[in-house]
């Protein structure tokens, strides 16, 4: 046993030792200088162009911190960037950096600019569909044990599972996560942009208001997790979901698309892991739905959202395996760190109800019979609505050291 615990733990610190010696670790602001006028700009580099737009359009919205202290955002972010040994992780997590900042200010767009809120649409897609609420009838019975297995993947993993891979890439496939942190990026960008120009009320509304129109400004509820927070006597998941920053963002579910962009990492990366990443994602999915936070088609949406950013920013070399035209895959994506760390196969080898008026919506009845108050009218409205009518240099991740980051991706075949 003492063995087998040893060899995981020595492969780790060997890929933390060789991760280490590959960064770039000076802090001199004039080698950034320098690399930056020894840089070939093209055209991809415009991408950079975007991002400074968009984050000046949202600084400029953004009320909270108000101005002048919101200025330090962009200051410490441009020192981050002078800085090497910072710069290195900065550059490529751009794209992370830009979706953060516009889930976080779109709160402050003013009502009267914003898109109506689509109450109605998401449920009547899903009974058109599918041929039936999903989503609702999973709500139907609920229990202290199906809340822990929902709770679990929903609210907790769903927020460490991507900075984990990212540490295993960052030891075991170095160049690989600049590729994940621009798939993630881009992926959520794209996501949060959909649910500003077409918001969507949640599950959890149609239970609380029925299909009475969504006005800005109306809190956001914790739905199934609310059970969370009385289970274990607290109200975290209340007060965060109360205070959201964009409390009509049911489609596409971003939950969804990080799992399903995780797994489809894990499968193209460490296959032997595919079963178990697929299954955390089906958990999730589940969840999604239980916890009544999504419709299935939010579901469906954030999983094809994930797949065409999957598929659009990976090369397909390290997408199947295929061995390109200026070299193979483990040249390119070092999947066997032929400089000495640890190997793909030594990675692998070693880790061996009553009136619905007095129910609350963290209560739903176990009954699918009972309880039928405003909460489900809204199956008679829908059923007569629709009878009616993607390698890094070696000094890090910097473009001005490396190839540079790529947008889009360059074709490897």
């Amino acid at each position: 046993m003492g063995i087998q615990l040893a060899a995981p733990l020595r492969a780790a610190v060997n890929a933390l030792v060789v991760a280490v010696n590959r960064l770039d670790k000076s802090f001199s602001p004039s080698d950034t200088v320098t690399k930056l006028r020894a840089h070939k700009f093209t055209l991809k580099d415009s991408i950079y162009i975007l991002h400074i737009l968009s984050a000046l359009f949202w600084l400029t919205l953004m009320q909270v911190p108000p101005f002048p202290y919101k200025l330090a955002i962009p200051i410490l972010y441009a020192i981050a960037l002078l800085i090497p040994f910072t710069s290195q992780f900065f550059v490529p997590a751009t794209p992370v950096f830009s979706w953060v900042l516009m889930f976080y200010s779109n709160q402050f767009l003013p009502a009267d600019n914003r898109p109506a809120v689509h109450v109605v649409l998401l449920p009547t897609l899903e009974s058109v569909l599918y041929g039936a609420n999903i989503s609702d009838i999973l709500t139907h019975f609920t229990h202290p044990i199906l809340d822990i297995i929902a709770w679990l993947p929903y609210g907790v993993i769903h927020y460490t599972f991507p900075l984990v891979l990212a540490g295993l890439l960052w030891l075991f496939r170095p160049p690989t996560l600049r590729v994940f942190a621009q798939a993630f990026g881009y992926q959520n960008c794209i996501g949060v942009f959909a649910q500003i120009v077409l918001p969507c009320a949640a599950p959890w509304y149609e239970i609380i208001y029925g299909l009475t129109p969504a006005a800005y400004g109306t809190p956001g509820s914790a739905g199934g997790l609310g059970r969370i927070d009385d289970l274990f006597g607290g109200d975290g998941y209340k007060r965060t979901f109360a205070s959201s920053p964009l409390v009509f963002g049911a489609f596409p579910s971003l939950h969804a698309a990080w799992a399903t962009l995780e797994a489809l990492f894990i499968t193209a990366l460490w296959p032997q892991y595919a079963k178990w990443a697929w299954a955390y994602a089906a958990v999730l999915y589940w969840s999604t739905m239980y916890l009544s936070h999504h419709y299935l088609i939010d579901v469906v949406g954030g999983a094809c959202l994930a797949t065409a950013c999957f598929y659009f920013f990976v090369p397909e070399e390290l997408r199947n395996g295929s061995v390109s035209a200026t070299g193979d895959k483990y040249e390119r994506y070092d999947l066997e760190s032929r400089r000495g760390g640890v190997g793909a196969e030594e990675f692998a080898s070693d880790w061996t109800v009553s009136d619905e008026e007095e129910t609350p919506i963290a209560y739903r009845s176990p009954n699918p019979g009972m309880g039928r108050g405003r909460g489900h009218r809204h199956t008679a409205s829908i059923a007569s609505l629709i009878r009616a009518d993607e390698r890094a240099g070696e000094e890090g991740w910097s473009p001005i050291t490396g190839v540079g980051f790529v947008f889009p991706p360059e074709s490897r075949r």
